[in-house]
């Protein structure tokens, strides 16, 4: 029977982790300089398929390096599993990041043709998935709760991430008195 090695996918997670936090803040901010030169759509459709490509690309790395690791077998199964079941939520990091500059600029997202192809070719994906479970009719909801999770596994991951700093910049707590 293999053991899967948790260390290794604890540390595949923390990198993945890490992955969502640099495409969001790496989109935000190209998209943030690049309004500075041109329409933010046109801004937004430059910047959004470079980021999903590299995160996409630093996903499959991942899962290679783990496939030529000496990791056990079932270890690479699981990372592989994991690496298919995020692959969505960490491509819709960049995406969060137009959301919320878009949103900011009081500018309707939807205009963005990256931004449209991206919502059309996950729910072409989902659809039928989502069809063989219930009715079309929910699809809505599901591409709804699929963007808040994604959002919040986000979100929960850079807390994480920057949660030590914090506690090293605001340095030790205090000690009781006696």
């Amino acid at each position: 029977m293999a053991m899967i090695g948790l260390g290794h996918i604890k540390t595949r997670l923390g990198q993945y982790g890490a992955a969502w936090v640099a495409a969001f803040l790496v989109a935000g901010a190209a998209i943030l300089t690049g309004n500075l030169f041109d329409d933010l759509m046109v801004v937004i459709d430059r910047v959004l398929p470079v980021v999903m490509a590299a995160v996409v690309l630093a996903l499959g790395i991942g899962v290679i390096l783990t496939l030529l690791s000496r990791e056990s077998l079932g270890t690479k199964l699981a990372t592989g599993a994991l690496a298919l079941l995020l692959v969505l939520p960490l491509m819709w990091a960049p995406v969060a990041a137009a959301v919320a500059v878009a949103f900011f600029a009081e500018r309707a997202i939807e205009y963005s043709q990256t931004y449209a192809a991206f919502q059309i070719g996950v729910s072409e994906m989902l659809f039928p998935l989502e069809e063989t479970v219930r009715s079309g009719a929910v699809f809505g909801s599901v591409w709804a709760l699929f963007q808040g999770v994604a959002t919040v596994v986000g979100f929960i991951s850079a807390l994480s991430n920057i949660w030590p700093l914090l506690r090293r910049l605001l340095g030790p707590e205090p000690a009781p008195a006696a």
